[in-house]
């Protein structure tokens, strides 16, 4: 059985993380920032968020949640091989279970725009695939 580098895991993970953070940022503020301000008025959103923590508890989520990936894209090397192909693999899978049953029911079922579940998708689904080929170029065993 094959070893994990959990060092290179975390590192990986954080630079993910990093990335997601990013990708996140520019979704939410170029894409998703006007919706919102259109949800707001129409009473669809608050206009301040439910818990004052939550934007530093959003960044913190996104870096554990490239360490997950980081750590899934480790395991899946000895089945699935190494490299990009694999993470990409990984990040996909991981991001249509994350990303697409929650917001295609708010596109069904919620008063929003349909772009904006749309957006919250690409967020999880693009954030997932970035952190995990982020996170395979820095692993090595």
């Amino acid at each position: 059985m094959a070893t994990t580098d959990c060092k290179r895991i975390v590192v990986g993970g954080l630079l993910g993380g990093l990335v997601w953070n990013i990708w996140s940022v520019m979704m939410n503020f170029a894409l998703l920032g006007r919706l919102y301000a259109k949800g707001q008025a129409a009473g669809h959103f608050l206009k301040e968020p439910r818990y004052g923590f939550f934007f530093g508890g959003w960044i913190v989520t996104l870096f554990l949640l490239g360490i997950g990936l980081a750590w899934l894209y480790a395991s899946a090397r000895g089945t699935l091989g190494k490299g990009a192909v694999t993470a990409l693999k990984v990040g996909l899978v991981v991001g249509l279970i994350a990303g697409f049953p929650g917001n295609f029911a708010q596109a069904a079922w919620s008063p929003l725009a349909r772009m904006t579940p749309l957006g919250w998708m690409l967020d999880t689904l693009g954030g997932c695939v970035l952190a995990t080929l982020v996170a395979g170029w820095y692993y090595r065993d």
